[in-house]
C-alpha cells in the first residue's frame, strides 16, 4: 500500500472521461490512500455520486450548502486536510477557470484555498486542447507549479483520433506514487536558493539590474520542496514566487540586502544553490532624490557589488554543498571553471547567452553542469521547470558521495 496515509482530495469535472475517475478512485484507495472527492454539477450528468461514494467510503461533495440544517461543505478545510488535490478529469472550461482564478462552484474554490501540490489530467477533444487559449493557460497553470498529466494521443470521444484523451488511470496512480516516493529524497534537508535579479538604485526611481525573471531558481526551490527539502529562497524582484508549505520566500531588493539573508540562514544550510542574477555593480552614491534630466552628459561612478557565492563560499563547511550559475558569452566554460574553483563550489552551471538565446528571459534552457574535476554533463534544450528536475537529481547523486 504505496499512499497508506495519503490524503487526497479527487476533483471530477464534466467530460465523457469522468467513468475513469471511478477507476481512479477505485487504485488510489487499494493503494492505501484516503479520498474525498469533490464533482462539479455538470459531472453528476457523466458518472453518479453514489457511485463514487461506494468506492472511496466518504461522501461525495458538490454544493456549499448540502443540509437541511444550513451548514456547509468548508472549502478551506478541505485544502487544509489534503496531501494532494488531483483534478481527472480536467475540462477546458475548469483548466480556464482555475487559470483566471474563477470560483463558481466548490471544486475551484477548494483549489484556489488548497495548500497542498496540485494535479491536472486534461480530457478535451484534440481542436480544444490543442487551442492557442487552452495552451495559455496550462502554461499559467504551470508557471504556478500545478503538476499538468500530459493527455495522451488516441481516439477521442468525437470520433477524431489525436491529443487529448485523459491518462489512464492506472498511469495516474503511477505519477502520484512517484510524486510522493520522490518527497523523501531530500526529507531534513536544508535548502538555501537565491534567485532572479538584484536592482541597485541610482535614485528614487531608477535603479542598474537586469531582466532575470527568477524562474530556473523558482523551480529548483520548488523542485526541493517537493522532494521533501526545507527550502529557503532568497529572491530579488520577480513576477511570480514558489508557494509551497516547506518554502519560506525572503524577498529582497539589493545585493546588499541578499547577502545579509544568505549570512542569517547559511549555518544550518545542507545545500545552497546561488541562482540569482546579481547586479555586479552598484551607484558609488545614491541620489536621495529624483535625478532630473537634463541635455548635457551624465557620469555615474559605479562599484563592485559584494559576491556573494565566494562571500559564503570563503567559510563553507565540510559537510555543505554549494552550487553557483554562470552566464557567459565566450571562453565560456573557461571562466565557469575558474568561477567554481575561485567560490569553493562544488558545482556550477554554465548559461550561454547569445543572439539567439537569452536564458535570463526565455521559458526553455540549455545548460552544462560541470564539477571540481571539469567533468561536464549536457543537459539539452528544455523547459526551466524539467531543467530544474535534471538540476536536482544531479545534485542528488553527488551528494551521495560528498557527504
Amino acid at each position: 500500500m504505496r499512499l497508506k496515509d495519503k490524503h487526497i482530495v479527487l476533483g471530477i469535472t464534466g467530460s465523457i472521461a469522468a467513468y475513469k475517475a471511478a477507476y481512479l478512485t477505485r487504485l488510489l484507495i487499494k493503494e492505501g490512500a484516503d479520498v474525498k472527492i469533490i464533482v462539479t454539477p455538470l459531472a453528476k450528468e457523466f458518472i453518479t455520486p453514489v457511485t463514487l461514494a461506494t468506492l472511496s467510503k466518504n461522501t461525495v461533495l458538490s454544493d456549499f450548502f448540502q443540509h437541511d440544517d444550513g451548514s456547509w461543505n468548508s472549502h478551506v478545510e478541505l485544502g487544509i486536510w489534503a496531501d494532494l488535490m488531483i483534478i481527472a478529469p480536467a475540462t477546458a472550461n475548469t483548466i480556464a477557470k482555475m487559470a483566471h482564478g474563477i470560483a463558481d462552484n466548490l471544486l475551484l474554490t477548494t483549489y484556489l484555498s488548497a495548500r497542498c501540490p496540485v494535479m491536472i489530467a486534461p480530457a478535451m477533444d484534440t481542436d480544444m486542447y490543442i487551442h492557442p487559449a487552452t495552451q495559455n493557460n496550462i502554461e499559467i497553470l504551470k508557471q504556478r507549479n500545478v503538476i499538468v498529466i500530459e493527455p495522451p494521443e488516441g481516439e477521442l470521444a468525437s470520433g477524431l483520433t489525436g491529443k487529448g484523451r485523459m491518462e489512464e488511470p492506472e498511469n495516474i496512480v503511477n505519477y502520484v506514487i512517484e510524486y510522493f516516493d520522490k518527497k523523501a529524497d531530500f526529507k531534513d534537508k536544508n535548502v538555501l536558493i537565491t534567485g532572479g535579479p538584484t536592482y541597485e538604485y541610482i535614485d528614487p526611481v531608477r535603479f542598474i539590474g537586469n531582466a532575470s525573471t527568477g524562474k530556473t531558481a523558482s523551480s529548483l526551490a520548488q523542485e526541493f520542496a517537493k522532494r521533501g527539502a526545507n527550502v529557503t529562497f532568497v529572491c530579488g524582484p520577480i513576477k511570480y514566487y514558489p508557494n509551497n508549505k516547506n518554502i519560506n520566500v525572503i524577498k529582497v531588493v539589493s545585493a546588499e540586502e541578499m547577502l545579509n539573508a544568505c549570512l542569517q540562514n547559511i549555518s544550518n544550510i545542507d545545500i545552497a544553490v546561488f541562482a540569482a542574477a546579481v547586479a555586479d555593480y552598484k551607484p558609488k552614491e545614491k541620489k536621495n532624490l529624483k535625478i532630473k534630466k537634463e541635455y548635457s552628459s551624465f557620469t555615474l561612478e559605479l562599484e563592485p557589488t559584494v559576491d556573494i557565492a565566494y562571500t559564503l563560499g570563503k567559510n563553507k563547511k565540510n559537510n555543505q554543498f554549494f552550487v553557483g550559475f554562470s552566464l557567459e558569452t565566450h571562453d565560456e566554460e573557461k571562466f565557469a571553471l575558474e568561477k567554481l574553483l575561485a567560490k569553493n563550489l562544488d558545482l556550477i552551471i554554465l548559461n550561454t547567452l547569445s543572439n539567439s538565446h537569452n536564458p535570463l528571459i526565455s521559458d526553455v534552457n540549455t545548460v552544462v553542469i560541470i564539477d571540481k574535476n571539469n567533468n561536464k554533463k549536457i543537459i539539452p534544450l528544455q523547459s526551466k521547470e524539467t531543467l530544474a528536475k535534471e538540476i536536482v537529481e544531479i545534485i542528488k547523486k553527488y551528494i551521495k558521495w560528498s557527504f
